[in-house]
């Protein structure tokens, strides 16, 4: 009976040692992995592929503990960069050409892009099958903030259709984005600019219907990147390169996987969004291709972002793409 005593005590004590070992284990894994904040200009299955990255232990895989926080517009995103609250912004490319233009020594680049279209949806007050851009004249739309990509993209849209968006409808740029959705419901305007999980939730409930991609209205740009400081970039290049293979492997997977796969992977992070929801908004981006294939972002892309912003007014000439993309590290994506 000793004997059988004896031996309970040391299978605990081998328990309790394997299970210390394990979790020391455990913290020196998170101990060793490199700590990166990650400011996100806001929270949306738009931006799937990163959520997958984080879903699927890419970054991990990487060496990499990578916190995401929600920073409420680009300006603010790139704001919190170069103060150093985070080290990696996740806005769109007009951000980095703003603070570039600003005369910052060490102004942000972008190195690796996410989105390659704006993600937005034109949403009215009825079922549109047959919607044409000419149907905006003499109409009122929400289109989000002065200087702000959505606004810029619907302009640029109006433009290429030759309707002037100051005098043939009413671009209603005075409604801060996260009040835009409030403010349709309360009965403000004909149509709203809006992103996806909001779309499909407002088309659910029957409060609003989508008529238009806006993305598909503008055209490709490197409208969602991941940037830096230049001084960052440089003194941590290995990172930036373990982070950009990470967001490779998250788009490849939108890329190869259906909506449903990919909104099982994304939903933790969307607690508060049904599954329904969550599917049908990822299989809307999926429709209009709305993420890069790679990370790479071409000059073709950041010069037609360049020429939106000067049709709008906000910059008066093109920055060389060269100061602004460091195409260092899509190029070695593993």
């Amino acid at each position: 009976m000793k004997k059988v005593f004896a031996w309970i005590i040391i299978i605990f004590a081998l328990i309790a040692l394997a299970s210390t070992l394990i979790l020391e284990a455990k913290k020196k894994e998170s101990t060793d992995l490199i700590k990166i904040n990650v400011g996100e200009v806001t929270h949306s299955i738009f931006y799937a592929p990163q959520y997958i990255a984080l879903s699927k232990g890419y970054f991990k895989d990487e060496g990499l503990d990578v916190k995401i926080t929600t920073i409420p517009g680009a300006d603010k995103v790139a704001a919190a960069v170069l103060s150093g609250d985070v080290q990696i912004g996740f806005c769109g490319s007009e951000a980095t050409i703003y603070v570039y233009n600003g005369g910052e020594k060490d102004y942000l680049k972008t190195f690796a892009g996410l989105t390659n279209k704006d993600g937005s949806f034109l949403v009215g007050r009825n079922k549109e099958p047959n919607f044409k851009i000419d149907d905006l004249k003499g109409k009122h739309v929400i289109a989000g903030r002065v200087g702000g990509m959505p606004e810029m993209n619907f302009e640029w849209a109006l433009r290429k259709n030759n309707i002037d968006p100051k005098k043939d409808l009413n671009t209603d740029t005075s409604i801060e984005f996260a009040s835009m959705q409030g403010a349709f419901l309360s009965g403000v305007g004909d149509y709203v600019s809006l992103f996806e999980p909001n779309a499909s939730a407002l088309e659910e409930e029957g409060l609003g219907y989508v008529v238009a991609s806006i993305g598909e209205m503008a055209g490709d740009i490197p409208y969602t990147a991941y940037n830096a400081k230049k001084s960052y970039i440089d003194d941590n290049k290995d990172t930036i390169q373990k982070f950009t293979n990470a967001i490779a492997k998250g788009l490849e997977y939108v890329d190869k996987n259906d909506a449903e796969t990919i909104a099982e992977e994304i939903q933790e992070y969307f607690p508060d969004t049904s599954f329904t929801i969550i599917k049908s908004a990822v299989q809307r981006y999926k429709d209009i291709n709305a993420w890069y294939k790679t990370p790479e972002i071409n000059k073709t892309d950041f010069d037609r972002i360049q020429d939106i912003m000067i049709d709008s007014g906000t910059i008066k000439e093109k920055v060389d793409y060269n100061d602004l993309v460091d195409n260092r590290f899509f190029t070695k994506v593993k």
